[in-house]
C-alpha cells in the first residue's frame, strides 16, 4: 500500500482489541460493536472501507472489499494485516481510542490541568481529540505498543 492511499477500516464487533491498536498506530478503524452485518456491509460500501472480520459468513458477503483474519490473536492479526495489505507501522498520527478522530498535538503550556501533574512534569508532547477533548501522552503505554511491535517483528 503506497503512503498516499490510507486505508480504512471497518472493525467488527468481535475485534475491539484489534480496532484499538490500529487507532494506537494510526490507522482509521471504525468499531462498533451493534451493527449487525447487514449493517457492516452497508456502512462499509458507503464509507469506502475494508472490513476486517474472522466471521467466514460476514466474508462472503458480495459487493464489499474484507479480508477474513484467520488468526484468532492480535499478533497474529497484526503479521496478517501487514502482509496482505502492506500495512507498516511507521510513525503516523495517532487517533482517539475512543471516537477514532486523528489527534491533534496540544502545546504543553495547555496540557496543564487536563493531566495528572505527575504526568505533564514528566511528559513533553500532549495530543487532544478534537472531538471528545481527551488528552493523551506517550507514557509506559507506548513503550510496551513499541516493544511488542519489535518482538513480532513488525
Amino acid at each position: 500500500m503506497s503512503r498516499g492511499e490510507e486505508p480504512a477500516f471497518l472493525v467488527d464487533g468481535m475485534l475491539g482489541r484489534l480496532a484499538r491498536w490500529l487507532r494506537i498506530l494510526g490507522y482509521d478503524a471504525a468499531w462498533e460493536p451493534g451493527l449487525g452485518d447487514a449493517q457492516l456491509v452497508r456502512r462499509a460500501r458507503a464509507e469506502g472501507r475494508i472490513l476486517l472480520t474472522r466471521d467466514r459468513e460476514l466474508a462472503r458477503r458480495r459487493g464489499v472489499r474484507v479480508l477474513l483474519l484467520e488468526d484468532e490473536h492480535l499478533e497474529g492479526q497484526l503479521r496478517q494485516l501487514r502482509r496482505d495489505l502492506g500495512l507498516t507501522w511507521e510513525e503516523r498520527v495517532p487517533r482517539c481510542l475512543l471516537c477514532n478522530e486523528p489527534l491533534e498535538p496540544l502545546p504543553r503550556d495547555e496540557a496543564w490541568g487536563l493531566v495528572p501533574p505527575y504526568v505533564f512534569v514528566h511528559h513533553d508532547r500532549f495530543f487532544l481529540c478534537p472531538s471528545c477533548e481527551r488528552v493523551y501522552w506517550r507514557g509506559t503505554h507506548w513503550e510496551d505498543v513499541e516493544r511488542r511491535l519489535q518482538s513480532l517483528d513488525l
